[in-house]
């Protein structure tokens, strides 16, 4: 199977820059204390710059063994950014509607 990690560093990395260009503009409206958009954006932002550490971690180690464990380590924290993501997308859907 083809290494994940440089696929999700690049993922990670685009999301994370999505994640905090929600955050800033949700404290320029001055509507981040009417929702949880910026607690699940914020979330995302960890687990984003997170998942990013653990997949260059994998792109750089030597051991098949700990590059196998931090690509699965950054895989997870991927997939749950992403959930977090969608979540704000509905809470603003569920607003906008």
């Amino acid at each position: 199977m083809e290494k994940k990690s440089p696929h999700i560093l690049n993922a990670s990395s685009n999301l994370l820059g999505f994640s905090l260009i929600i955050i800033t503009s949700l404290k320029i409206a001055k509507i981040s204390h009417n929702t949880y958009l910026d607690e699940f954006a914020g979330f995302a932002c960890i687990l984003f710059a997170c998942s990013c550490f653990f997949s260059f971690l994998a792109i750089r180690t030597g051991n098949k063994k700990r590059e196998y464990t931090f690509e699965s380590i950054a895989d997870y924290l991927f997939l749950i950014a992403l959930f977090c993501i969608v979540l704000a997308v509905i809470i603003v859907t569920m607003k906008i509607i």
